[in-house]
């Protein structure tokens, strides 16, 4: 794992760039992205919502307006308990994975975002990402993330009243890392043991569909009909349809 490691991050580094660069200039579907927003995955330390930048550290948030992108001005800096691990924006609301919870906040004032709620679960890496009135988020057991027996889970957690969320379904996992959601199909990256697109046509209950032993994931980053891709072997970009069909369409490798 030790050797894998430089490779995840490298990989999620270039899918942000390829987001980031691309995404400013493309309009979605989606009302959570906003038409001037770039994406990234839902183990990414920052996201662009309009004109101002989020970024997550260890125990704060920074909030930059960048409406002069030579220029980005600081309007906030959000101490937070230690343990930050990611970001995920979504409508009015900023969804904050910690070690040992998920911060809310109202997004509303987009340069002063206002803490509504911290959701607790127990000590592990947890990104998040939202769809509607639910978030899902990976809890990963591991020496690093979750010490102890307790298995990794993927959390259903009912969110439409932001103030006050509450789990409604947890299931045990292989490896979960980061994940991904698209209308009914969510995307769940299992480190060195694969990706899965699991229905959640019922929202509260996700259920596996397609399980892919021989794709290695860390991260995936959802943009219409198209995901990237990050693991192991380098960053891959696929395109997928409403019957869970998956055609690569292109390849970075990594050795």
């Amino acid at each position: 794992m030790k050797k894998l490691a430089p490779v995840f991050f490298i990989c999620l580094a270039l899918a942000g760039v390829v987001i980031l660069l691309f995404g400013c200039d493309m309009k979605s579907s989606d009302s959570a992205i906003s038409p001037q927003s770039g994406q990234g995955g839902s183990m990414a330390r920052f996201a662009i919502t309009g004109n101002t930048l989020y970024i997550v550290s260890k125990k704060s948030l920074e909030v930059y307006n960048i409406s002069d992108g030579a220029s980005p001005v600081k309007t906030e800096s959000k101490n937070m308990e230690i343990g930050i691990e990611t970001i995920f924006p979504y409508q009015n609301h900023l969804f904050i994975g910690a070690n040992d919870g998920m911060y809310i906040y109202n997004n509303s004032k987009p340069e002063n975002p206002v803490l509504l709620t911290k959701y607790s679960h127990v000590q592990s890496c947890d990104p998040v990402v939202v769809q509607g009135n639910y978030a899902y988020v990976t809890l990963r057991a591991s020496s690093l993330c979750r010490p102890g027996a307790t298995p990794s889970s993927l959390d259903v957690i009912d969110i439409s009243k932001p103030s006050e969320p509450v789990l409604v379904n947890s299931q045990v996992m292989d490896s979960p890392y980061g994940l991904g959601v698209s209308n009914n199909m969510l995307f769940v990256c299992e480190g060195e043991k694969g990706f899965r697109i699991m229905d959640i046509t019922n929202p509260k209950l996700p259920f596996g569909k397609q399980y892919f032993k021989d794709l290695p994931s860390y991260d995936v980053i959802v943009r219409n009909n198209q995901l990237i891709i990050t693991g192991a072997k380098g960053l891959f970009q696929y395109q997928f349809d409403d019957q869970n069909n998956m055609e690569l369409l292109s390849k970075i490798p990594v050795l």
